[in-house]
């Protein structure tokens, strides 16, 4: 009768071990706070927009700037790491500067030459994100402009974010 117990706790730990290790990979919900596009009637049908690809864009990372330390911002720009549905979460992680930058501007330049862009506006608060599409390849560029209180646009993330990191 104990062997029967200690194997069905033995076999239930395992089981619990099993479902851990299945748990451990972390998970990436987030909430894109880009504008929303406004309802407008029309009696034409509607088509949907499809991103053209440009040449303009580099794809080589360049130098960035920092800001003041009074006006300091703190992002973090990184990859989803699903192929089926590639995406790029650039999320505001705090800083000084949270309540008198007015806006933080994110443009991703795809491997594939499209151009995607996004913005967050005050109010600023920490763990706001913009999800923007990507691609499963590892030269996808990520630029972050601050703009500052004096109506300047300070580069302060230039660089090319991997589709996945194996860590």
């Amino acid at each position: 009768m104990k062997k029967i117990i200690a194997s069905a706790l033995i076999l239930g730990a395992c089981l619990v071990l099993v479902l851990a290790a299945g748990c451990t990979q972390p998970t990436t919900t987030t909430v894109a706070t880009t504008t929303a596009p406004t309802a407008v009637a029309t009696t034409e049908e509607t088509v949907a927009a499809t991103p053209v690809p440009t040449t303009v864009d580099s794809l080589t990372p360049g130098p960035t700037q920092t800001l003041p330390e009074i006006w300091s911002i703190e992002v973090q720009v990184e990859s989803n790491g699903e192929s089926i549905n590639p995406q790029i979460t650039t999320t505001l992680r705090g800083g000084k500067g949270m309540n008198v930058v007015p806006q933080i501007d994110v443009k991703i330049t795809r491997s594939d030459g499209v151009v995607e862009t996004g913005q967050l506006v005050q109010p600023l608060h920490i763990g706001q994100t913009i999800v923007l599409a990507g691609t499963t390849k590892n030269t996808d560029r990520a630029e972050v402009w601050v703009t500052t209180p004096n109506s300047e646009k300070v580069k302060v993330y230039d660089a090319y974010i991997p589709f996945r990191s194996y860590n």
